[in-house]
């Protein structure tokens, strides 16, 4: 590690050509100095390598290191693996190659995981952009929609809300194994702890990786949430999520996956409870 300061932004780039160079602008512009920019790209099909390559040149002395691997399709959760691997910050600011950081994001996240521990995760609220980087709203069934008065969510964390209206999002329940096990509902634009990544065996394939990954880290670790918006989700067509085949199939071992979980944690807290009672 180069230094405990150090924040890797590592971006797992896959076929987004159109929005790449905003990505990485939005890292270069960020508040916080400390910066080492990782990207691998995933065996893209587009012109998504030719557009990284002039944007490292251009940006390289902003960054303290500049890591880029271009290689062969593998995958979300290898990609991101290597990416952790690669990264040699302690602390991991995660970003989709269509999205975009708000320029104070790092800043605001590091200062918080900094000065506490046993935190793996720190995350803020996201606006939602279209296609073109235009700020938009969502309507009931999450189209675009460009006139505030009809936004039903007006940010991500407006929508994340209103599915787990039975959570705090400001208290421990945030980020908890019992909400999560219920689904996820952890916003984009994370900073991670390096090493609670590590401890927890990092991400599979062939599972839903934002949600696995939580449910890892919630086993063992906190999560914080800020209300602020600080990362910007592009919502296009080309959403992974809106893959219906694709989707139904890590969905599917997703439950599986859930249903383990519950077991394992109902037979850690019966024999809590034994171990208890036998005192």
């Amino acid at each position: 590690m180069l230094s405990d300061k150090l924040v890797s932004v590592i971006i797992p780039a896959y076929n987004h050509e159109n929005y790449i160079e905003n990505c990485i602008r939005s890292i270069a512009e960020q508040t916080y100095s400390q910066l080492e920019l990782v990207i691998v790209n995933d065996g893209s099909t587009d012109g998504t390598h030719a557009k990284i390559l002039p944007l490292i040149k251009l940006y390289k002395d902003r960054f303290v290191n500049v890591v880029y691997h271009d290689r062969g399709h593998r995958g979300t959760g290898a990609t991101l693996n290597e990416l952790i691997a690669l990264a040699q910050g302690e602390f991991l600011f995660q970003s989709a190659s269509d999205d975009m950081a708000k320029p104070e994001a790092i800043q605001t996240l590091w200062d918080f995981m900094s000065g506490h521990p046993n935190y793996a995760l720190a995350v803020g609220d996201n606006e939602i952009i279209d296609s073109s980087g235009r700020r938009v709203y969502w309507d009931s069934d999450r189209n675009n929609v460009e006139d505030e008065s009809l936004a039903v969510y007006k940010t991500f964390g407006d929508f994340l809300h209103s599915t787990r209206k039975n959570i705090n999002f400001h208290s421990d329940q945030f980020g908890s194994i019992d909400t999560l096990l219920n689904g996820n509902y952890i916003p984009n634009g994370k900073m991670f702890r390096k090493s609670a990544l590590l401890a927890v065996g990092g991400y599979r394939e062939g599972v839903v990786e934002d949600w696995y990954i939580n449910i890892q880290l919630a086993k063992r670790y906190k999560m914080k949430y800020f209300d602020a918006p600080l990362f910007s989700y592009r919502w296009h067509a080309a959403n992974t999520i809106k893959n219906k085949e694709y989707m139904k199939k890590v969905t599917r071992n997703m439950r599986w996956f859930v249903k383990a979980e519950r077991i394992k944690l109902a037979v850690r807290r019966l024999l809590r409870l034994l171990v208890f009672a036998g005192k």
